[in-house]
Protein backbone atom coordinates (compact mmCIF):
# COMPACT_ATOMS: atom_id res chain seq x y z
CA UNK A 1 0.00 0.00 0.00
CA UNK A 2 1.39 3.44 -0.94
CA UNK A 3 2.07 6.17 1.61
CA UNK A 4 -0.68 8.28 -0.01
CA UNK A 5 -3.24 5.50 0.43
CA UNK A 6 -2.19 4.92 4.04
CA UNK A 7 -2.51 8.63 4.70
CA UNK A 8 -5.97 8.79 3.12
CA UNK A 9 -7.00 5.87 5.29
CA UNK A 10 -5.80 7.65 8.44
CA UNK A 11 -7.62 10.83 7.44
CA UNK A 12 -10.80 8.81 6.87
CA UNK A 13 -10.39 7.11 10.25
CA UNK A 14 -10.20 10.48 11.98
CA UNK A 15 -13.10 11.80 9.91
CA UNK A 16 -15.46 9.03 11.03
CA UNK A 17 -14.62 9.81 14.66
CA UNK A 18 -15.55 13.45 14.12
CA UNK A 19 -18.89 12.68 12.45
CA UNK A 20 -20.52 10.84 15.35
CA UNK A 21 -24.31 10.80 15.26
CA UNK A 22 -26.99 9.26 17.49
CA UNK A 23 -28.13 5.80 16.43
CA UNK A 24 -31.84 5.47 15.93
CA UNK A 25 -34.12 2.56 16.67
CA UNK A 26 -34.33 -0.50 14.44
CA UNK A 27 -37.61 -2.40 14.13
CA UNK A 28 -38.17 -6.08 14.80
CA UNK A 29 -36.89 -8.61 12.29
CA UNK A 30 -39.20 -9.49 9.47
CA UNK A 31 -37.89 -13.05 9.31
CA UNK A 32 -39.82 -15.86 10.97
CA UNK A 33 -36.89 -17.13 13.01
CA UNK A 34 -36.93 -16.95 16.84
CA UNK A 35 -35.92 -13.56 18.17
CA UNK A 36 -35.00 -11.90 21.45
CA UNK A 37 -34.97 -8.33 22.67
CA UNK A 38 -31.75 -6.63 23.77
CA UNK A 39 -30.82 -3.11 24.80
CA UNK A 40 -27.79 -1.61 23.12
CA UNK A 41 -25.35 0.95 24.53
CA UNK A 42 -27.40 3.87 23.26
CA UNK A 43 -30.37 2.72 25.34
CA UNK A 44 -32.41 1.38 22.42
CA UNK A 45 -34.31 -1.88 22.69
CA UNK A 46 -33.98 -3.87 19.49
CA UNK A 47 -35.02 -7.31 18.33
CA UNK A 48 -32.29 -9.67 17.15
CA UNK A 49 -32.20 -13.34 16.13
CA UNK A 50 -31.93 -15.92 18.88
CA UNK A 51 -28.82 -17.18 17.06
CA UNK A 52 -26.53 -14.63 15.44
CA UNK A 53 -24.45 -16.23 12.71
CA UNK A 54 -23.80 -13.48 10.12
CA UNK A 55 -22.38 -10.16 11.34
CA UNK A 56 -21.44 -7.05 9.39
CA UNK A 57 -19.15 -4.58 11.16
CA UNK A 58 -19.42 -0.89 10.27
CA UNK A 59 -16.27 0.29 12.08
CA UNK A 60 -12.66 -0.85 12.59
CA UNK A 61 -12.90 -1.06 16.39
CA UNK A 62 -15.91 -3.37 16.12
CA UNK A 63 -14.03 -5.65 13.75
CA UNK A 64 -11.12 -5.77 16.20
CA UNK A 65 -13.50 -6.69 19.02
CA UNK A 66 -14.93 -9.59 17.01
CA UNK A 67 -11.46 -10.96 16.30
CA UNK A 68 -10.40 -10.53 19.93
CA UNK A 69 -13.40 -12.67 20.89
CA UNK A 70 -12.51 -15.38 18.37
CA UNK A 71 -15.83 -14.87 16.55
CA UNK A 72 -14.37 -13.95 13.16
CA UNK A 73 -16.02 -16.97 11.48
CA UNK A 74 -19.33 -15.16 11.93
CA UNK A 75 -18.01 -11.92 10.44
CA UNK A 76 -19.23 -11.71 6.84
CA UNK A 77 -18.53 -8.06 6.05
CA UNK A 78 -16.32 -5.15 7.13
CA UNK A 79 -15.46 -1.62 6.03
CA UNK A 80 -12.51 -0.55 3.91
CA UNK A 81 -10.85 0.84 7.05
CA UNK A 82 -10.97 -2.49 8.89
CA UNK A 83 -7.28 -3.35 8.52
CA UNK A 84 -6.50 -5.03 11.85
CA UNK A 85 -5.82 -7.80 12.43
CA UNK A 86 -4.36 -8.21 8.92
CA UNK A 87 -6.65 -11.14 8.09
CA UNK A 88 -9.64 -8.80 8.41
CA UNK A 89 -8.60 -7.26 5.11
CA UNK A 90 -9.65 -10.47 3.35
CA UNK A 91 -13.27 -10.11 4.47
CA UNK A 92 -15.85 -8.76 1.97
CA UNK A 93 -16.03 -4.96 2.02
CA UNK A 94 -19.22 -2.91 2.36
CA UNK A 95 -17.59 0.48 1.75
CA UNK A 96 -16.25 3.03 4.18
CA UNK A 97 -17.49 3.88 7.66
CA UNK A 98 -19.26 7.09 6.77
CA UNK A 99 -20.90 5.89 3.54
CA UNK A 100 -21.22 2.09 3.49
CA UNK A 101 -23.03 0.54 0.56
CA UNK A 102 -26.43 -0.69 1.71
CA UNK A 103 -26.61 -2.88 -1.38
CA UNK A 104 -23.39 -4.65 -0.38
CA UNK A 105 -24.61 -5.01 3.19
CA UNK A 106 -27.81 -6.70 2.00
CA UNK A 107 -25.91 -8.97 -0.41
CA UNK A 108 -24.10 -10.44 2.60
CA UNK A 109 -27.43 -11.37 4.26
CA UNK A 110 -26.44 -10.34 7.81
CA UNK A 111 -28.72 -11.08 10.72
CA UNK A 112 -26.89 -8.42 12.74
CA UNK A 113 -25.04 -5.20 11.94
CA UNK A 114 -22.72 -3.66 14.52
CA UNK A 115 -22.50 0.13 14.48
CA UNK A 116 -21.05 2.95 16.53
CA UNK A 117 -22.17 6.42 17.53
CA UNK A 118 -18.67 7.61 16.61
CA UNK A 119 -18.84 7.47 12.85
CA UNK A 120 -21.95 5.83 11.44
CA UNK A 121 -24.33 8.37 9.99
CA UNK A 122 -27.94 8.77 10.97
CA UNK A 123 -28.94 8.23 7.33
CA UNK A 124 -27.26 4.83 7.26
CA UNK A 125 -29.07 3.68 10.38
CA UNK A 126 -32.43 4.96 9.14
CA UNK A 127 -31.96 3.09 5.87
CA UNK A 128 -31.11 -0.16 7.67
CA UNK A 129 -34.15 0.39 9.86
CA UNK A 130 -36.40 0.63 6.82
CA UNK A 131 -34.86 -2.55 5.45
CA UNK A 132 -35.52 -4.44 8.69
CA UNK A 133 -31.86 -5.13 9.43
CA UNK A 134 -31.14 -5.05 13.20
CA UNK A 135 -28.30 -2.76 14.22
CA UNK A 136 -26.68 -2.88 17.66
CA UNK A 137 -24.99 0.39 18.56
CA UNK A 138 -22.00 0.76 20.85
CA UNK A 139 -21.12 4.02 22.57
CA UNK A 140 -18.05 3.68 24.84
CA UNK A 141 -17.16 6.93 26.63
CA UNK A 142 -14.35 5.51 28.80
CA UNK A 143 -11.81 2.70 28.94
CA UNK A 144 -14.20 0.82 31.21
CA UNK A 145 -16.87 1.37 28.57
CA UNK A 146 -14.62 -0.21 25.94
CA UNK A 147 -14.22 -3.35 28.07
CA UNK A 148 -17.97 -3.40 28.57
CA UNK A 149 -18.45 -3.18 24.79
CA UNK A 150 -16.29 -6.28 24.36
CA UNK A 151 -18.48 -8.13 26.87
CA UNK A 152 -21.68 -6.84 25.27
CA UNK A 153 -20.69 -8.07 21.80
CA UNK A 154 -19.83 -11.49 23.24
CA UNK A 155 -23.16 -11.69 25.06
CA UNK A 156 -25.01 -10.55 21.96
CA UNK A 157 -23.37 -13.34 19.97
CA UNK A 158 -24.43 -15.87 22.59
CA UNK A 159 -20.82 -16.47 23.66
CA UNK A 160 -20.28 -14.56 26.91
CA UNK A 161 -17.40 -16.86 27.86
CA UNK A 162 -15.43 -15.58 24.85
CA UNK A 163 -14.94 -12.23 26.60
CA UNK A 164 -13.58 -13.60 29.87
CA UNK A 165 -9.92 -14.14 28.96
CA UNK A 166 -9.46 -11.06 26.74
CA UNK A 167 -11.04 -8.69 29.26
CA UNK A 168 -9.24 -10.34 32.21
CA UNK A 169 -5.89 -9.74 30.51
CA UNK A 170 -6.76 -6.13 29.78
CA UNK A 171 -7.95 -5.62 33.36
CA UNK A 172 -4.65 -7.01 34.70
CA UNK A 173 -2.63 -4.64 32.56
CA UNK A 174 -4.74 -1.68 33.64
CA UNK A 175 -4.28 -2.69 37.28
CA UNK A 176 -0.50 -2.83 36.77
CA UNK A 177 -0.56 0.68 35.33
CA UNK A 178 -2.65 1.95 38.23
CA UNK A 179 -0.22 0.51 40.79
CA UNK A 180 2.70 2.30 39.15
CA UNK A 181 0.98 5.53 38.19
CA UNK A 182 3.10 8.57 38.96
CA UNK A 183 1.68 11.22 41.30
CA UNK A 184 2.73 13.91 38.82
CA UNK A 185 0.12 14.64 36.15
CA UNK A 186 1.40 16.75 33.26
CA UNK A 187 -1.17 18.65 31.22
CA UNK A 188 -1.51 17.18 27.73
CA UNK A 189 -3.14 18.50 24.59
CA UNK A 190 -4.29 15.59 22.44
CA UNK A 191 -4.42 16.73 18.81
CA UNK A 192 -6.62 14.67 16.49
CA UNK A 193 -6.52 17.07 13.55
CA UNK A 194 -4.29 20.07 12.93
CA UNK A 195 -6.11 22.16 10.31
CA UNK A 196 -8.63 22.90 11.71
CA UNK A 197 -7.25 22.04 15.13
CA UNK A 198 -9.47 19.36 16.67
CA UNK A 199 -8.87 18.00 20.15
CA UNK A 200 -10.79 15.97 22.75
CA UNK A 201 -13.47 17.02 25.20
CA UNK A 202 -14.47 15.79 28.62
CA UNK A 203 -16.91 13.06 27.60
CA UNK A 204 -14.61 10.90 25.44
CA UNK A 205 -12.72 7.67 25.98
CA UNK A 206 -9.50 9.49 25.05
CA UNK A 207 -9.86 11.73 28.10
CA UNK A 208 -9.88 8.55 30.22
CA UNK A 209 -6.89 7.19 28.26
CA UNK A 210 -4.84 10.25 29.27
CA UNK A 211 -5.96 9.96 32.88
CA UNK A 212 -4.95 6.28 33.11
CA UNK A 213 -1.59 7.08 31.51
CA UNK A 214 -0.89 9.58 34.29
CA UNK A 215 -1.78 12.81 32.52
CA UNK A 216 -4.50 15.43 32.60
CA UNK A 217 -6.16 16.62 29.42
CA UNK A 218 -5.59 20.33 28.86
CA UNK A 219 -9.13 20.47 27.45
CA UNK A 220 -10.96 18.48 30.12
CA UNK A 221 -13.17 21.50 30.76
CA UNK A 222 -14.65 21.47 27.24
CA UNK A 223 -18.08 19.90 26.74
CA UNK A 224 -18.08 18.88 23.04
CA UNK A 225 -16.60 15.48 22.35
CA UNK A 226 -14.35 16.79 19.59
CA UNK A 227 -13.95 20.55 20.12
CA UNK A 228 -12.09 22.89 17.79
CA UNK A 229 -9.52 25.30 19.16
CA UNK A 230 -7.81 28.34 17.71
CA UNK A 231 -4.04 28.56 17.96
CA UNK A 232 -4.51 31.46 20.36
CA UNK A 233 -6.55 29.22 22.67
CA UNK A 234 -3.86 26.54 22.53
CA UNK A 235 -1.17 29.08 23.40
CA UNK A 236 -3.28 30.32 26.30
CA UNK A 237 -3.63 26.77 27.66
CA UNK A 238 0.11 26.11 27.08
CA UNK A 239 0.15 22.33 27.73
CA UNK A 240 3.21 20.47 29.02
CA UNK A 241 2.99 17.92 26.20
CA UNK A 242 1.41 17.52 22.79
CA UNK A 243 0.15 14.02 21.95
CA UNK A 244 -0.65 13.14 18.36
CA UNK A 245 -1.55 9.92 16.50
CA UNK A 246 1.08 8.86 13.96
CA UNK A 247 0.45 10.75 10.73
CA UNK A 248 2.80 11.76 7.94
CA UNK A 249 0.85 14.96 7.31
CA UNK A 250 0.88 16.00 10.98
CA UNK A 251 4.59 15.29 11.26
CA UNK A 252 5.31 17.26 8.09
CA UNK A 253 3.27 20.22 9.33
CA UNK A 254 5.21 20.38 12.59
CA UNK A 255 8.54 19.92 10.80
CA UNK A 256 7.80 22.95 8.64
CA UNK A 257 7.38 25.34 11.57
CA UNK A 258 9.49 28.44 11.10
CA UNK A 259 11.43 29.95 14.04
CA UNK A 260 8.82 32.72 14.14
CA UNK A 261 5.79 30.44 14.02
CA UNK A 262 3.35 31.04 16.93
CA UNK A 263 3.47 27.31 17.70
CA UNK A 264 7.05 27.88 18.88
CA UNK A 265 5.65 29.81 21.82
CA UNK A 266 4.31 26.59 23.35
CA UNK A 267 6.46 25.02 26.05
CA UNK A 268 5.75 21.60 24.58
CA UNK A 269 7.18 22.62 21.20
CA UNK A 270 10.06 24.64 22.63
CA UNK A 271 11.13 21.71 24.84
CA UNK A 272 10.34 19.08 22.19
CA UNK A 273 7.74 17.42 24.39
CA UNK A 274 5.79 15.94 21.50
CA UNK A 275 4.61 12.34 21.83
CA UNK A 276 3.54 10.32 18.82
CA UNK A 277 1.31 7.31 19.51
CA UNK A 278 -0.01 4.55 17.29
CA UNK A 279 -3.14 5.70 15.47
CA UNK A 280 -4.95 2.69 16.98
CA UNK A 281 -5.59 5.15 19.82
CA UNK A 282 -8.47 6.47 17.72
CA UNK A 283 -10.20 3.09 17.85
CA UNK A 284 -12.08 2.30 21.07
CA UNK A 285 -11.27 -1.39 20.99
CA UNK A 286 -8.99 -4.09 22.45
CA UNK A 287 -5.74 -2.30 21.55
CA UNK A 288 -6.55 0.76 23.65
CA UNK A 289 -4.52 -0.60 26.59
CA UNK A 290 -1.47 -0.79 24.29
CA UNK A 291 -1.82 2.95 23.79
CA UNK A 292 -2.21 3.67 27.50
CA UNK A 293 0.99 1.72 28.21
CA UNK A 294 2.77 3.52 25.37
CA UNK A 295 1.73 6.91 26.71
CA UNK A 296 2.58 6.02 30.30
CA UNK A 297 6.10 4.98 29.28
CA UNK A 298 6.61 8.23 27.38
CA UNK A 299 5.26 10.43 30.17
CA UNK A 300 6.63 8.52 33.18
CA UNK A 301 9.44 6.17 32.07
CA UNK A 302 10.71 5.85 35.64
CA UNK A 303 7.51 4.16 36.83
CA UNK A 304 6.54 1.91 33.92
CA UNK A 305 9.55 -0.30 33.16
CA UNK A 306 7.82 -3.53 34.25
CA UNK A 307 4.35 -2.93 32.86
CA UNK A 308 4.87 -5.16 29.79
CA UNK A 309 5.45 -8.18 32.03
CA UNK A 310 1.70 -8.22 32.68
CA UNK A 311 0.78 -8.89 29.05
Amino acid sequence: MSADRRQRGKRSLKAWMLMGAGLLGVPALAAEEPTRKVTDETGRTIEVPARIERIVSLAPNLTEIIYALGLEARLVGVTTLCDFPPQAQAKPKVGDVINPSLEKVLELKPNLVLGTTAGNRRETVEALERLGVPLYGIDPRSVRGILDSIRHVAELAGAPQAARDPTARLEARLAALEERRSPSRPRVLFIIWLEPLVTIGRDTFLNDVLDRAGAQSATVDLEPSWPRLSLEEVIERDPDYLVLPHSDSLAASLARLSPQDPWRRLRAVEQNRIIWVDDAVLRPGPRIVDTIEELARALHPETTREVRAWK
